[in-house]
């Protein structure tokens, strides 16, 4: 076909706007291919120094481990490409797998994986204890490094794998021989998603690009297992404080996924044909106040049985899920559905609460009008509303208990502080844990009571320690229901922490939003979601 000049101009002109198309076609579809979710406030980005959620989800995102657990809590190798176990049963090989390269382009090394092994053995109750098992961790080679046991102990893969408590994220070896007391601030992982460090806005946004490079395991995706396949470019976590807002946001379509919507506007949200409501967190969680045990009034056990027997978890409920298909009670130590849950020691459980016994337990303990302050999430609805509800029951029966507001990252940094209030330390403050963790007690932190090397609050009993112990030797599931009926008669007598109630938070999003990982846990992986 001959060319006229007519069509040569043509082509001319097409190849003209070609030109210039490029950089606006890329700024389209990255924003076509990007996700806003509202996380909350991120103030810390390293998941060993502190157990805030967030910051648990920032590391899912940047880092990568090298076991993870399936659908069906079975741990699978994630990092590592096979592992072997010597004939006496006390030494694990394992090598890692092809294609692991940090954000920084160099490469993933056996001495990075020994080096966080150490690191989150120092703060995580998993950790700790296969440090205490081990006679040595080290580095064979560039990709293999070995776990050599003192006695054989069957739940090394479980415990490389645990996310009860504080997932073990491998780190580049330069960032992972800082002590867990000191915050790694690099942000260069090996996973998923890229932190993009120029886009961050503190106490505004923070942003996540796709990592090109990482390579994802074969094996479909299951929960926090399998093939970590991202869909998406960018993600960016905009922080709005104001739950309302965040909710109109939604709604106007300015961002696609709100992690805990308030209760009382999931009407709204149902009505709305955009958006739908999103149970990702299987199990529930339990909401319970956390005491400190160091500061008065709650040094005194009677002062924490009080407050036991205070608490009207009906009436919390309300307050936290009006709606009953998402709340309920809860009286066992070890959740509602684990295979642990059980009734002893529970006779301290009333319908309605015990306002009078309470009041008489706080006249025992010596109780002398100090003040009892309550640290209060205005970022997070329902912790907001329980503390606030708290307060009101604890001033009913004369206590001198005072809010104080401040944001969830402003939280978790102050709950840091074992001081008395005066001095900017803290009585209580709301929090909640997954039923899931609820039933494992040697990976959670919630189940230390080892004092000041506890959890915050840092309750101590030594009776409940020795008992918690001996969880990782018993060998059948009839013999860990006796040991966890023997560890809740302790825990209700030295009240380790109070409960509230439970719910079944769920998640909204925007319909286009789809594929979201549902996990036993709280914690919320970002792989494998799409935006239509």
């Amino acid at each position: 076909m001959k060319t006229s000049r007519r069509n040569l101009m043509k082509m001319g002109a097409a190849a003209g706007v070609a030109v210039g198309m490029p950089s606006i076609l890329r700024a389209q579809t990255v924003e076509a291919r990007t996700v806003r979710m509202v996380m909350g406030d991120l103030q810390v980005f390293d998941p060993v120094f502190t157990t805030s959620d967030i910051t648990q989800f920032h590391g899912l995102a940047i880092y990568d481990t090298l076991f993870a657990l399936d659908a069906d809590l079975v741990a699978q190798p994630q990092m590592v490409g096979k592992w072997t176990m010597s004939e006496d049963r006390k030494t694990y090989t394992f090598e890692l797998r092809d294609g692991l390269s940090w954000h920084d382009g160099t490469q993933v090394t056996a001495a990075d994986c020994v080096a966080s092994i150490h690191r989150w053995g120092q703060v995580d109750p998993s950790g700790q204890l296969l440090l205490e098992r081990a006679s040595g961790i080290s580095a064979k080679d560039d990709k293999t490094f070995a776990i050599a046991l003192k006695e054989p102990f069957g739940l090394v893969l479980d415990l490389l794998a645990n996310i009860a408590g504080r997932p073990l994220f491998i780190m580049r070896e330069q960032d992972a021989k800082r002590p867990a007391t000191e915050q790694v601030t690099a942000n260069i992982g090996s996973g998923p998603f890229k932190f993009n460090a120029s886009l961050a806005k503190p106490g505004s946004s923070v942003t996540y690009d796709r990592n090109e490079d990482y390579v994802p395991r074969q094996e479909p995706a299951s929960e926090f297992a399998g093939g970590k396949v991202v869909n998406v470019d960018r993600v960016i976590w905009d922080n709005i404080s104001d739950p309302q807002t965040a909710v109109a946001a939604l709604q106007a379509g300015e961002v696609d996924f709100l992690i805990q919507p308030p209760a009382d506007l999931y009407p709204a949200i149902e009505a709305d044909p955009d958006l739908e409501l999103h149970a990702l967190a299987k199990s529930g969680s339990a909401y319970y106040a956390r005491i400190n045990f160091l500061q008065k009034p709650f040094d005194n056990v009677k002062a924490r049985q009080a407050l036991l027997h205070l608490i009207d978890q009906e009436a919390f409920v309300q307050v936290v899920s009006p709606d009953p298909k998402y709340g309920g009670t809860v009286t066992s130590l070890f959740g509602s559905r684990t295979a642990y849950s059980n009734d002893e020691n529970t006779s301290w459980y009333k319908k309605g609460g015990d306002a009078e016994k309470a009041k008489q337990l706080f006249k025992e303990a010596g109780y002398a009008g100090e003040t009892v302050l309550i640290l209060t999430p205005t970022d997070w609805a329902e912790g907001n509303n329980a503390s606030q509800f708290l307060a009101a029951s604890l001033q009913k029966i004369g206590v001198n208990a005072e809010l104080a507001p401040m944001t969830w990252g402003e939280l978790s940094a102050r709950r840091e502080k074992k001081g008395p209030v005066e001095d900017g330390g803290w009585s209580i403050f709301v929090t909640s844990q997954s039923d899931f963790s609820l039933g494992n007690p040697i990976g959670s932190n919630f189940f230390l009571a080892n004092g000041e090397k506890a959890w915050y609050g840092w309750p101590k009993s030594d009776e409940f320690e020795a008992l918690r112990g001996k969880w990782a030797d018993v060998e059948t599931i009839e013999q860990r229901k006796e040991l966890a009926r023997e560890m809740q008669r302790v825990w209700w007598d030295f009240v380790g922490t109070a409960f509230l109630c439970r719910t079944l938070s769920p998640s909204a999003r925007r319909k286009e939003l789809t594929d979201l990982i549902s996990t036993q846990g709280e914690y919320r992986p970002m792989w494998n979601m799409k935006k239509v």
